[in-house]
């Protein structure tokens, strides 16, 4: 894998698979060659995980590339430095979340993107969740907070949520 340029590599997949849904091509699974496909493992991500940003961008605007870009530098920077490259056969349900009201720390949802994006650190996301879907860019926007930037605060919190609930107050007041 080339290190220095990956986000490169990222840039042009995306541009690429936006292309093909453009064009009606909703079916991510024909998207990847062999190379592609090497890529995707490399940096931590699913095909269904990448396809979930593109048809986002395609359908909304958001995440842009640069957010999509930025999340994926910190999930695959948490698989080398914090899994050793090694990849989770652990996969987190979407029964297992928590319910889109329930709250901690007076903020709903936080406990529902908190498990999300531990999950999406550890690549542990089953195809059917999404980190930075649309109610997670909803709380985030709403607390001022970057989507990498989340994902970087869950990743120095490890499973402290008081830290987290901190975390986001400050962003709120901010």
């Amino acid at each position: 894998m080339n290190h220095y340029q990956w986000d490169s590599t990222f840039v042009e997949l995306f541009e690429r698979c936006l292309a093909k849904y453009r064009s009606g091509d909703e079916d991510f699974t024909g998207y990847y060659n062999e190379a592609d496909s090497a890529f995707l493992t490399s940096i931590g991500y699913k095909p269904r995980e990448f396809f979930d940003f593109v048809e986002d961008f395609g359908d909304g605007g958001e995440p842009t590339l640069s957010t999509a870009v930025m999340i994926a530098s910190v999930r695959r920077d948490y698989l080398r430095w914090e899994m050793n490259g090694e990849l989770s056969d652990h996969e987190i349900k979407p029964e297992e979340l928590p319910g889109k009201g329930e709250e901690l720390g007076g903020f709903v949802w936080l406990p529902r993107i908190l498990m999300k994006a531990r999950g999406k650190l550890r690549g542990e996301l089953d195809p059917d969740i999404m980190f930075c879907c649309g109610g997670d860019r909803k709380f985030l926007r709403t607390n001022n907070i970057a989507p990498a930037d989340f994902l970087r605060a869950v990743w120095s919190a490890g499973d402290d949520d008081d830290k987290m609930v901190h975390f986001v107050s400050q962003h709120a007041e901010g």
